[in-house]
């Protein structure tokens, strides 16, 4: 079998080889028409493997020690026996379009542990890019059989949305003695938190952690729970001893149990799937809006009488619309 073969990349992926898993991903971001064909044919007869994983999303403020709580947690986890993968939603470079972030030399031991995988998701410039290649990343390191799957934030802001709606647990990173804890807080991402989990518990910075833990608590009393099963709880670990780390693991699985029990992990998946054609249809709408040959004549000049106020917005972006109708 060669690399035009959707069973090289099926099989490759479920034997668990590395380079094929690899390759498959690249497969996924590529823009070429037949390789987009190729790896929806791959993606369909991955599937029926896919959905045994804990699928974990973490984030942070910048200075929490993300990098370092991924890869000790991951150790600890493939000590313990387990597969693990991590994807990285990263910013990316405006010239290369490639990922700023070294993922592999910033997890330098879980990156040549027999039994991880870590790979970057670079955006192209869009955070749109970058989710909908770490989504299908995500369920190829299922097929392959990796027991836990950590999609991990790099960014800020609207990423943290992103990585929360592709996973089981979304787990918040926060530092103690950074000033006024709650002041940090975005009611937002607590929201989206099934855990919050205070950092760098160790040394002399224990009792502010304990302290900033008290504070987080209090504020998740203002918020309604998304689910009636489960109260995010919050914990306080040490990515340089890992210690806290295995309630905190104790803390997912615990989660994921319930909400096994209860139907709600089926109900999350499923509502995520269905989400997640709907944002490939409003990235492929884009697309093909952009590969218009009309719409791509006129809308530099569309778009300087919209500036110009010679034409309103909305005026403008019908006549670009009626363009791209009339090139069906």
């Amino acid at each position: 079998m060669d690399a035009t073969s959707p069973e090289f990349y099926i099989e490759g992926v479920r034997s668990g080889n590395r380079r094929i898993l690899a390759k498959t991903i690249t497969l996924l971001e590529s823009i070429r028409p037949a390789d987009r064909h190729l790896a929806r044919v791959v993606m369909e007869g991955l599937l029926p493997h896919t959905g045994k994983s804990i699928r974990l999303g973490i984030t942070g403020v910048p200075g929490v020690g993300k990098s370092t709580f991924v890869e000790r947690f991951g150790m600890v986890r493939i000590n313990d026996g387990m597969k693990v993968a991590v994807l990285a939603i990263d910013p990316s470079s405006t010239r290369s379009g490639g990922s700023i972030m070294a993922d592999k030399t910033r997890m330098e031991h879980l990156a040549v542990a027999e039994g991880a995988f870590i790979r970057p998701s670079p955006s192209g410039g869009t955070l749109g890019g970058a989710a909908r290649m770490t989504r299908e990343s995500l369920l190829v390191c299922e097929a392959a059989g990796f027991d836990l799957v950590i999609v991990e934030t790099v960014g800020v802001g609207q990423s943290e949305t992103t990585v929360a709606s592709m996973v089981d647990f979304f787990l918040v990173l926060m530092l103690a003695g950074a000033g006024d804890e709650l002041q940090g807080i975005k009611k937002g991402v607590l929201e989206m938190a099934d855990a919050v989990v205070i950092n760098k518990a160790d040394g002399d910075n224990v009792e502010k952690a304990e302290q900033a833990r008290r504070a987080y608590e209090n504020a998740f009393h203002l918020i309604t729970p998304e689910s009636l099963t489960w109260h995010p709880p919050v914990l306080t670990c040490s990515a340089l001893t890992a210690s806290g780390f295995d309630q905190v693991w104790e803390t997912i699985v615990d989660h994921h149990r319930r909400l096994e029990k209860t139907g709600e992990l089926a109900q999350k998946r499923r509502q995520q799937a269905v989400s997640w054609m709907w944002s490939r249809i409003e990235d492929g709408l884009k697309e093909r809006f952009f590969e218009n040959p009309d719409v791509r004549s006129q809308l530099k000049e569309v778009q300087s009488a919209v500036a110009r106020g010679d034409q309103s917005p909305t005026a403008g972006a019908e006549a670009l619309l009626f363009l791209l109708d009339n090139g069906r």
